[in-house]
């Protein structure tokens, strides 16, 4: 079982969509289990639940895990074949977000589209990766910083982007016949409060660094 599988085709995205599939993956990433284990915790009959799962099957979303015999009845034990799910904005097609179209750092738009870029290019590496029988050579960096003022963020955006781009300068190899190209993507945004989800007031002011809607 994998940590977290990128779905990047839209007809398993829309199957794990449903509200019913989604809480048998549910089950299934917590522990095997067969579809008549399944039934009462999901309030269906058997027999939907079944369907249900050779559905989730055919899209390898889930996976068999093993069977058992039970009186007279074979049973096929299920499992989810990740403990967590992302749908890649890839199975969108053409109207997946696109950072090509509008290049604004400002833009919280940009930094989404950013992000959906992030997570499909990703899902499409693990697939390889996966295939090929290697491990990615990755890396993840997440901070939270709390600034006195808006002066302070502006200050902090102009030394990171100054930072960036000196090592950006130091170590791109364009000549290098045998390098790799990676991507390096860096974002800055408010914290999402739990008791507070929506952004705050202040933070929607226009100070220099505020992404523009």
């Amino acid at each position: 079982m994998f940590d977290v599988t990128v779905i990047e085709d839209p007809a398993a995205a829309a199957v794990s969509l449903d509200p019913v599939r989604a809480r048998l993956l549910a089950e299934l990433a917590a522990g095997p289990a067969s579809a008549a284990m399944l039934a009462p915790k999901v309030g269906l009959p058997r027999q939907k639940v079944n369907y249900h799962l050779k559905t989730l099957e055919k899209h390898g979303l889930v996976e068999l895990a093993g069977e058992r015999r039970k009186g007279n009845v074979t049973e096929r034990l299920m499992r989810a074949s990740a403990a967590a799910y992302v749908i890649s904005p890839g199975a969108l097609g053409a109207v997946q977000p696109d950072p090509d179209r509008d290049r604004d750092r400002l833009s919280a738009h940009w930094l989404i589209a950013l992000a959906a870029r992030l997570l499909r290019d990703m899902g499409a590496l693990l697939t390889g990766a996966a295939k090929a029988r290697k491990r990615l050579a990755t890396f993840g960096l997440d901070a939270e910083v709390r600034f006195a003022s808006a002066a302070d963020r502006a200050a902090f955006v102009t030394e990171l982007t100054q930072g960036v781009e000196g090592l950006v300068r130091r170590y791109h190899a364009a000549d290098a016949v045998d390098g790799r190209d990676h991507r390096l993507v860096i974002a800055l945004h408010p914290k999402v409060r739990d008791e507070e989800p929506r952004l705050p007031i202040s933070d929607q002011e226009t100070d220099g660094v505020t992404g523009h809607e």
